[in-house]
C-alpha cells in the first residue's frame, strides 16, 4: 500500500486548498482505490457502495454522482502528473502512442456532442449511424509483464459538426479528426 500512497499522494495536490477542494481530493483517491482494488466491478453504483463498504466513506449518491461528473476536475494536470509518474515512456527505444475512438450511444436529444455518427464497427443487426457521441482518446503502448497494454493518458469528443450547447452564446465548432488527435498528442508532450 505504500507504493500506493506515493502514488496518489501527487495526484491531491491539483485540487484546491479550501474546506471543499480538500475534500474532492480525498474522494478522488479513494474512487481511484475502489477502481483498483478487486471488490467488484467499475460501474459508477458499484463505486459508490465500494467507497462507503471499504473504505467507511459516507457520501450521499446525488453527491457522488455530482462529483463523478463534474467539468470542474483538474484533468489537464492529472493527466500530466500522471503521465511524469510513469517510470520510462518508451518501449525498445521509442515511444508508442495509440489513439482510439469510441462511440458512446445515448437516447436524450439535449446532451452534449451527440449526433448520428458512422460506426464502422457495427454489427449486421446494429444501426449504421446510432444517436451518440464520438470520443477520441490517446494512449501510451507498454509491455507489462510481458503483456501489451494502453494506459490512456487523455480524451476529447470528437464533433465532426458544429454543435450549439445549451448554455447562452456558446457554440463549439469541430476540427477535423486528424487535427483533433495531433492537438491531443501536442497537449500530452
Amino acid at each position: 500500500m505504500f507504493i500506493l500512497r506515493d502514488i496518489l499522494l501527487p495526484l491531491q495536490d491539483h485540487f484546491s486548498e479550501t474546506t471543499l477542494g480538500r475534500e474532492r481530493a480525498s474522494l478522488f483517491v479513494y474512487t481511484i482505490l475502489s477502481i483498483i482494488v478487486p471488490f467488484t466491478s467499475s460501474m459508477t453504483s458499484n463505486l459508490w457502495r465500494c467507497l462507503d463498504t471499504l473504505f467507511g466513506f459516507e457520501i450521499k449518491n446525488k453527491r457522488f454522482y455530482t462529483f463523478m461528473a463534474s467539468p470542474t476536475l483538474p484533468w489537464a494536470g492529472l493527466w500530466q502528473t500522471i503521465w511524469g509518474l510513469i517510470p520510462s515512456l518508451e518501449t525498445d527505444g521509442r515511444t508508442l502512442v495509440g489513439l482510439d475512438d469510441s462511440i458512446i450511444t445515448k437516447v436524450g436529444k439535449k446532451i452534449f456532442g451527440c449526433e448520428a455518427i458512422f460506426d464502422h464497427a457495427a454489427k449486421s443487426n446494429q444501426s449504421k449511424y446510432p444517436w451518440a457521441q464520438n470520443i477520441v482518446s490517446v494512449g501510451l503502448l507498454k509491455q507489462v509483464k510481458g503483456r501489451w497494454a494502453c494506459l490512456f493518458l487523455d480524451f476529447r469528443f470528437y464533433l465532426p459538426l458544429k454543435i450549439e450547447c445549451w448554455k447562452a452564446g456558446s457554440i463549439i465548432i469541430s476540427e477535423s479528426f486528424l487535427f483533433n488527435s495531433i492537438h491531443v498528442c501536442m497537449e500530452l508532450t
